[in-house]
């Protein structure tokens, strides 16, 4: 976290205080008090990265000491002004290092996806879940494990949010209570390996404790100076360390079907919290959600169990919340509200989600009549979500030319995405234009424009800004009919993000200072997705893009992307990060980089030099 000193602002003031010391090296002795405070001040202003206001406080006391006689009766208040930035000072460093050690056991944060997923939660629902016996037991007896498996669009994660609220509340108050949450995300595999998973369970136990452990601190530093990350064996190990400072632990975790399994994550995640249950003193207490799989279901046998199913007085609920986005004759007609919940209760067949997508169908229709025909071919079945999800393309469709437009660059950007994408990030890539050299910011698309136009596909994570389909199966879907909707997205997203990255304000080059890089960074929205991704996006590409060609012998622009794709921040602005990466790479290194083999042979015949050498001595080949 940065004030807005600079390092030179830094320099001065330490430089101010030893100034104001060395002036009392003579002073009388009833200053000594005051220059033993400068020496603590100093101390902590030596070994602070960043200070907010400290140059006005000894700016305002070189001017008061300076003048011996007036402090003769007064420096005791010039003192405890001392004292009070001295403990500023103390507990900014303690929350610098605290959350320098927190983003390095991982940076990764649940709670603002629990905050999101809560604020979903329409009043009064859930409540089922809450009152079972299954669950009752498993929070107040010895219970160890609650298994709650749940058909597709059942409601499980907003069900398993309302449970880590209900158990953060009735602990509120109980310092030996530890709780941690995960909410496993297909769209997240590249963070939710095994090794970070562990990590972010371990983070959550230390943020509940008021310091950091000793055991975490020697870890922290034993790995900073190289600039590495803790390894799977030593999270597990502080983790049991951590966790024996509670007398109960509870680990939430949603969706263990979306979590990997391709390399065994999901099997050994689950066969080391059942260690943690079985090999260890704390009583350690399992909820967990997934799809009914038969893998999953395996490995929870034995187990209490309690399958999540939607309740018609969940939907009833919901549906009473949000009858005000249809036209206004049905807030009107209490004969119709009646038969619209009757029908959506019968049509969704247990798949909560389709509630939301039918009164999405809802929507636009101009009497009663049309309300009536709609109802009567609401789908059912297995084969509802794609009848649904068909239905709001042919929705989407059915638009001015203009909404259209938007609704499908808007999801063919989210669905082809190589990460999830923030509001701004997605505002900023629909308005590049392929062939211009600059970017129009005044005309960014509206962001409820962009939700509104695509028929109740997408959605907005309100906390962390990440715009989103509504649910993992609106992704498979998808994934199963992208030729049919979006046939040449990759190819158009290749294009948008060389575009940008060829842009004249990166022709200089890379930053030469971390500051300028993160000022890059922060105004330049699309430069960190666009550096990381472009070129997995051309080598899925269907036709081969020549802006990728034009942009690759952009030395300086080159150059920048490489900066944006290779510069990694370890902690809090420690060193020259930004600086760390190979000097002299080309367009035909990063082609290579990327393996995109069109760009490369296109390179290969036309450039000087077939196998250049970055500054770190290696060619494209390497």
């Amino acid at each position: 976290m940065s004030f807005g000193y600079s390092v030179s602002d830094f320099i001065t003031v330490i430089r101010l205080a030893n100034k104001i010391r060395k002036d009392f090296v003579d002073a009388p002795s009833q200053f000594e008090a005051i220059s033993n405070e400068y020496t603590s001040l100093n101390t902590i202003l030596s070994t602070t990265d960043s200070v907010d206001g400290t140059g006005n406080v000894l700016k305002d006391l070189e001017n008061t000491l300076n003048q011996y006689g007036k402090l003769k009766s007064g420096y005791g208040s010039v003192s405890e002004k001392v004292k009070r930035v001295t403990v500023t000072l103390v507990q900014y460093q303690e929350d610098q290092g605290r959350q320098s050690i927190l983003d390095w056991i991982t940076p990764y944060d649940y709670a603002l996806q629990q905050s999101d997923f809560l604020s979903r939660q329409q009043a009064g629902t859930g409540q089922w879940l809450l009152d079972s016996a299954e669950f009752n037991a498993w929070v107040d007896t010895n219970e160890r494990t609650l298994y709650c498996p749940g058909i597709p669009g059942a409601g499980k994660t907003i069900l398993t949010s309302i449970v880590v609220e209900e158990l953060s509340t009735r602990f509120e108050n109980d310092g030996n209570v530890g709780i941690a949450n995960l909410y496993c995300n297909y769209r997240r595999h590249h963070e939710q390996n095994l090794k970070d998973l562990f990590a972010s369970l371990l983070k959550q136990f230390i943020q509940e404790q008021p310091s950091i452990p000793d055991s975490v601190k020697t870890l922290y530093d034993r790995h900073k100076d190289k600039r590495t990350r803790p390894l799977l064996d030593e999270i597990l190990g502080i983790l049991k360390t951590v966790m024996a400072e509670y007398s109960r632990i509870f680990i939430i975790a949603d969706a263990l079907d979306e979590c990997q399994d391709s390399d065994g994550c999901r099997q050994k995640f689950l066969s080391n919290l059942f260690q943690l249950q079985e090999k260890y003193g704390v009583h350690v207490s399992l909820f967990a959600t997934s799809r009914p799989l038969s893998s999953i279901e395996k490995v929870f046998e034995g187990n209490s169990k309690l399958e999540i199913r939607v309740s018609e007085e969940d939907v009833r609920e919901y549906l009473d919340g949000y009858l005000f986005q249809l036209p206004g004759f049905v807030a009107r007609n209490l004969e119709l509200q009646e038969e619209i919940k009757t029908a959506i209760v019968h049509a969704i067949s247990g798949m909560f989600l389709l509630t939301q997508l039918h009164l999405k169908s809802l929507i636009g229709k101009r009497s009663p009549k049309a309300v009536r025909a709609a109802l009567k071919n609401l789908a059912t079945g297995s084969g509802a979500y794609d009848h649904a999800y068909k239905d709001a393309m042919e929705r989407i469709n059915c638009q001015v030319k203009d909404q259209k437009e938007l609704a499908k660059q808007v999801l063919s950007w989210i669905i082809c995405a190589k990460r999830p994408l923030t509001t701004t990030e997605l505002q900023y890539a629909l308005r590049v234009e392929v062939g211009e050299s600059t970017l129009d910011e005044e005309n960014l698309p509206e962001i409820e424009d962009m939700v509104s136009v695509c028929a109740g596909l997408v959605t907005i994570d309100e906390k962390s800004g990440i715009i989103r389909l509504v649910h993992y199966t609106t992704q498979e879907y998808f994934e199963r009919t992208k030729r049919q909707w979006f046939p040449d997205t990759e190819t158009n997203i290749t294009s948008i993000c060389v575009t940008y990255l060829a842009f004249d304000e990166f022709k200089n080059g890379i930053c030469l200072s971390n500051k300028d890089f993160e000022e890059r960074l922060q105004l330049k929205k699309l430069y960190d997705y666009a550096a990381h991704n472009w070129g997995y996006h051309a080598r899925a590409a269907s036709t081969s893009c020549q802006g990728v060609i034009k942009f690759l012998r952009t030395q300086g622009q080159v150059e920048a992307s490489i900066q944006g794709l290779l510069a990694v921040k370890q902690g809090r602005g420690r060193g020259k990060y930004s600086q760390e990466i190979p000097m002299q790479m080309t367009g035909l290194h990063l082609a290579a980089y990327f393996g995109v083999d069109d760009a490369v042979q296109s390179l290969l015949i036309s450039c000087h030099s077939p196998d250049p050498k970055t500054s770190y001595n290696r060619t494209p080949l390497y």
